[in-house]
Formats: C-alpha cells, structure tokens, sequence
C-alpha cells in the first residue's frame, strides 16, 4: 500500500485513483479516507487524479502520540501533496478536513491550488464563545471525550445517528452503514480520536478566511446538528472572497451518504468551472 512519511517519520496511508487534474479529498472525525470512496470514484471516472488519504492517527495510518494539532496536521498535508506532485489541484474538506483547508491557505499561501471546497465543515470556529453565540458550548467537548473514554463503541454507535440525521431523515441510511462507520472510527487510535476533538473545538479559524485567494465551495446541510451552519459555512461564506454556499435544505451532518450524488453532481459542476 502507498505511504508518505511525514516530517515525524508518521506513515500516511493514501489512495491516487484516477489520471488527470488532482483534487485532493480530507476526511472527517472520526472516519478515514475511504468514507470519500463514492466522491471519488465518480470523479476519476470524470478525468480526475483523486487523492485522499488517512489522517494520523485514523485508518491505515500511523499512530503517533503526538502531532494532532492543526498547524502539524497541515504540515503532514503538504507532505502529501509534495510526494504527489500536486499543482493546479483542488483541496476539498469534509467536517475537520476543512480545518486543514484553511490553515493550508495561511502556512502554505496555498501552493499548488487553483480551487478550495468545504464540505459540512467546522470552519471557521466550533467552540461557543462571546463573540462566537452560534458555536458549540466547551460542556460538549468534555461529554464528548468523557463519552468515548467510558465506553467508545457505545458512544460512536449513538453518534452516529446524529450525523447521519437517522431519526430526522426521510429516508434514513441503513443499519450497515452506520455499522461500518462504527467499524471505521474504532480503527483510530484513542488519542488521535480524543486529541482531533479538541483540535476541532478550539482552533479558530477566522483569521485564515482571508487567506484564500482561490475560488471555494462551500456545502452544509441546514439540519446539521454537528457543526451548525450559523458556526460554520455561514460565517465562512462571509468571509472568504469568491466563495459560493449551497445550502441543502434539512440535511445532516454526514452529506457523503446522505447526499451522495447531489454532492458528486455539485463537485464535478465547480470543478468543471
């Protein structure tokens, strides 16, 4: 299987399907990069070179004790893209791979892009603060970790629910999907799962909005309860410069399986300009 070492000798796992102009795809807490495996598919199958790997610490990746904050992981991106040779790319972020969307775009300059992409992301800022009312309250993040730490398998089977908007949905995703979800969280290694929450929560990401300079998608479901839209795209649609939101009316969190071809239909259309 295809690796890239990263400045700390951690071992990244990624897939490369596909010829052409490279868009590289980052994966949310607490998945791996497989649950990108429909996006891509579709867009190799469109004369695209997708690129998506494994976060430290998460599916076939290293686990390092170290290394979970954003600015290493964003470093460990760059290793990506250099071992790959991106240039005239596109960088798109599902949930916490937006963070490191944006945190490339101000410690990077964006080298090697032409075009950006959040995707249900947590940027611009998750936690709850006076001059962020719309953000998450710090009391989420301790039940958070102290949930996965009493009893991981239970808290991520109920956790996923959520994301995936199960009790809400019209037509929910079936029960293996939400079985393999829990299977793919529970290859990640503990303290990559409880370090990348923290990250989530408590970098703030509102001073790289002006940071992009290419033309970005954002996509966020209206029901999101996971990174509510009014922290999220909103705010970040606000901020950076020729980005455009679309917004899906009543849709959850996890938009990959829940809107599965309307995303694809909605990437190759931004990516085809």
């Amino acid at each position: 299987m295809p690796y890239v070492a990263t400045a700390d000798h951690t071992q990244l796992y990624y897939k490369d399907w596909g010829r052409g102009r490279p868009v590289v795809l980052l994966h949310g807490w607490p998945l791996s990069a497989d649950s990108w495996d429909d996006q891509a598919l579709a867009l190799a199958n469109e004369g695209y070179r997708v690129i998506a790997y494994d976060r430290r610490g998460f599916g076939r990746s290293s686990q390092p004790w170290n290394g979970y904050d954003y600015d290493t992981l964003t470093d460990d991106l760059r290793a990506v893209l250099k071992e790959c040779q991106v240039s005239e790319g596109t960088l798109i972020g599902f949930s916490m791979g937006g963070g490191e969307v944006a945190r490339y775009m101000t410690k990077y300059n964006g080298a090697g892009l032409v075009q950006a992409g959040l995707i249900a992301s947590i940027v611009p800022y998750k936690l709850k603060t006076p001059d962020n009312p719309h953000g998450s309250d710090e009391k989420v993040l301790d039940e958070t970790l102290a949930g996965i730490q009493e009893d991981r398998p239970k808290f991520f089977a109920e956790f996923f629910k959520k994301f995936y908007g199960v009790d809400k949905a019209e037509k929910p995703v079936s029960k293996e999907l939400l079985q393999w979800s829990l299977n793919v969280a529970m290859q990640a290694g503990l303290k990559a799962t409880l370090a990348c929450m923290e990250s989530i929560f408590k970098t703030d990401f509102r001073p790289d909005l002006a940071s992009f300079k290419v033309p970005t998608l954002i996509i966020h479901g209206t029901s999101d309860e996971n990174a509510s839209i009014d922290a999220s795209a909103r705010p970040a649609a606000l901020g950076i410069m020729n980005s455009k939101l679309i917004e899906y009316e009543g849709s959850p969190h996890g938009l990959l399986a829940t809107d599965k071809q309307r995303v694809i239909d909605h990437l190759l259309m931004f990516l085809k300009g």
